[in-house]
Order: C-alpha cells, then sequence, then structure tokens
C-alpha cells in the first residue's frame, strides 16, 4: 500500500499491526518503503507518534521501538501507538546519517514536500499522514557515528500548555539528562513541526558510535513506556533513571564550535563537564602530532556534545555548550 492510501482511522480496535508503505521510487524502479507498527487500544484516547532512524547511523531507537510494540497489548491500551522504527530508509541501508540520493538530512527537511526529493517525500508523508493524526511526539535520536551527546531527553521549555505537557512528559520518560530548549525551536524538525501544529513533544539523545548500546535501548523503551503510562494509555510505575542534570538551551547543533583546520581533534573535556569562555577543550593536530589548533569553549556552561570521530576537516562540529538549569548529582 502507498503511504496516500493508508488512514490511521480505519484501522480496527483493538488490533495490532506490522506494515509496509510505500513512499517513493527508488533509482532501480522498486519502492522506498517505511515500516510501521501501530497497536490500537481497546478503549478511546491518545494517538502517540515514535519515530526513529531519522537519521540513518542512529540504531538505539531503531532496536527500542520493537521492545516497546512486543510489551504493548491491545487490551490494555487505551488511545492508538504508532511506530516507525526507521523513517530514513535510504540513509538507514548506506549507514549513514544523511540520504545518499539527494544528500539532504530528514531531520532539516520537516514539514516537508510530498512531491520533492525522497528525503522531502517522507517528511511531507510523515507529517500529513501520521503527525497530524498524533497528540503527542517522541523522536527517538542518538549522536550517530560522529557524534557524542549524554543520554538525555529534549523538550520544549516554555511555560504555556504545550511546554508544560513537554516538560512533564520529560520528567516522566526519565532519562539521566533533561535539556529544555526556549521557543521557537529550531526549524526542519521533527519537534518543529509537531510545535507548529500545536503537538507536544519529546526528543532523545545519546552517545554515539558504530554499535547499540543495549543501557540506552532499555532507557529509550522505558521511556516510551513511561510516557503512555504518564498520558494515562496503560498502568503501571514509572521506571525511571535518576536525574543528573536539567539543562536549558537553544538545542540547535548546527550551531556549535567549529574544528578551524583539517586535522586530529584530541578532547581535552569530558561531557556534562562544566567549562568557562575561553577555556581550552582540546587541540588539533597533524598527523606528526604537531599541534595546529587549539579549541576554546565559546561560552560558559556545559559541554552537551563533542565529536566522536577525532579525524577532522575544516568546519566539522567539535562542541557545543548550553546552560545547567540545575543538578542533582
Amino acid at each position: 500500500m502507498h503511504i496516500r492510501d493508508f488512514e490511521l482511522g480505519n484501522l480496527l480496535r483493538p488490533g495490532k499491526q506490522s506494515a509496509w508503505l510505500d513512499i517513493g521510487r527508488r533509482p532501480d524502479g522498486g519502492n522506498w518503503r517505511l515500516p510501521l507498527l501501530t497497536v490500537i487500544g481497546a478503549e478511546d484516547g491518545p494517538t502517540l507518534l515514535v519515530l526513529a532512524g531519522v537519521h540513518g547511523d542512529e540504531y538505539e531507537g531503531i532496536a527500542a521501538i520493537p521492545q516497546v510494540y512486543r510489551e504493548t497489548k491491545p487490551q490494555d491500551l487505551r488511545g492508538r501507538l504508532v511506530m516507525a522504527p526507521v523513517c530514513n530508509m535510504p540513509a538507514y541501508e548506506a549507514a549513514q546519517r544523511s540520504s545518499p540520493i539527494d544528500g539532504l538530512n530528514l531531520a532539516r527537511v520537516f514539514p516537508g514536500d510530498i512531491n520533492g526529493t525522497i528525503t522531502q517525500q517522507i517528511a511531507g508523508w510523515l507529517c500529513q499522514k501520521l503527525l497530524t493524526r498524533a497528540d503527542f511526539l517522541i523522536d527517538l535520536h542518538t549522536g550517530g557515528i560522529a557524534y557524542e551527546l549524554p543520554t538525555l531527553i529534549g523538550y520544549a521549555h516554555d511555560d504555556g500548555e504545550l511546554g508544560q505537557a513537554s516538560l512533564d512528559a520529560a520528567a516522566a520518560f526519565g532519562a539521566p539528562v533533561m535539556w529544555g530548549h526556549p521557543l521557537p525551536l529550531p526549524a526542519g524538525r521533527s519537534i518543529s513541526a509537531a510545535t507548529s501544529m500545536g503537538i507536544p513533544s519529546l526528543y532523545s539523545e545519546a552517545p554515539g558510535g558504530n554499535g547499540c548500546d543495549p543501557d540506552v535501548v532499555a532507557c529509550f523503551r522505558d521511556g516510551v513506556l513511561n510516557v503512555m503510562k504518564r498520558l494515562g494509555m496503560i498502568h503501571g510505575d514509572l521506571n525511571r533513571r535518576r536525574l543528573t542534570h536539567h539543562l536549558v538551551g537553544d538545542g540547535n547543533l548546527d550551531t556549535v564550535i567549529h574544528a578551524p583546520v583539517d586535522g586530529f581533534f584530541q578532547r581535552e573535556v569530558a561531557l556534562l563537564e562544566n567549562v568557562k569562555t575561553g577555556q581550552r577543550l582540546g587541540k588539533i593536530v597533524d598527523e606528526t602530532g604537531v599541534e595546529s589548533a587549539q579549541v576554546d569553549a565559546d561560552q560558559d556552561g556545559v559541554i552537551i556534545m563533542l565529536r566522536g570521530i577525532p579525524r577532522v576537516k575544516a568546519g566539522d562540529g567539535i562542541a557545543h555548550i548550553t546552560q545547567l538549569l540545575h543538578s542533582r548529582i
């Protein structure tokens, strides 16, 4: 079935379904397809949309979603659980952040365009067919291959109704770090598209790398189930990690400290370390070990992101600093 013909409201209650939805044509004549897992509860209630694999090199969310699907029983559910474990199939098949087909980053093109390139089509259909039907969105991300972040849950930091709903859900999710972002959120993200529709949302981050950390998978699985409990979709006690840091900042990981030159980055700070403006964060050396550039903090705050791959080119992101709201260490 093409996703244009899919209607969430046509799924039978109660029920559980695994499906593949066609989105666009592959260069070889086949179809790019979206895997979709749905659980329709026995009673009416909220619709929760959970996305993963928006970047093709981020794996813990992809692993967590099937676990949530297996644990959720239609007879015990109020509302609808809708989950897309791999949103960006072109990037996932290539094991890279962005699409090899059009070079676009799916997390920068929302709300998309169903008549655009394949990445724009994916964002457009996700918005039209799934996000517009949702009462809440969770988008599961990690640092991917190139970046390292602490395991965190991000939310809209605002005194309005949407911000308070996001804050409550972030606290329920139970990641070790909460990171609030004042409105407006950076454009192009699924969460900024949700915010423009008045839909509260969360997103996750976690340490990157080439593997799939079972502890992060468990945190994401428990986090989604915790939000379902907070929304009244299922019953049970919350299973949360101890909160260590509550941070606030714009959350735009496109505005980071960049490598000034090509070379090999040697860090001298750690994630969640407090730093001061001008403090040395590390250095870039050449292949003989000779220092070619120093990397310094651009503001006071907490290190929330560090480059994971030592080899850098000029312009690559090195680090991002945000502000501490409070700490419970």
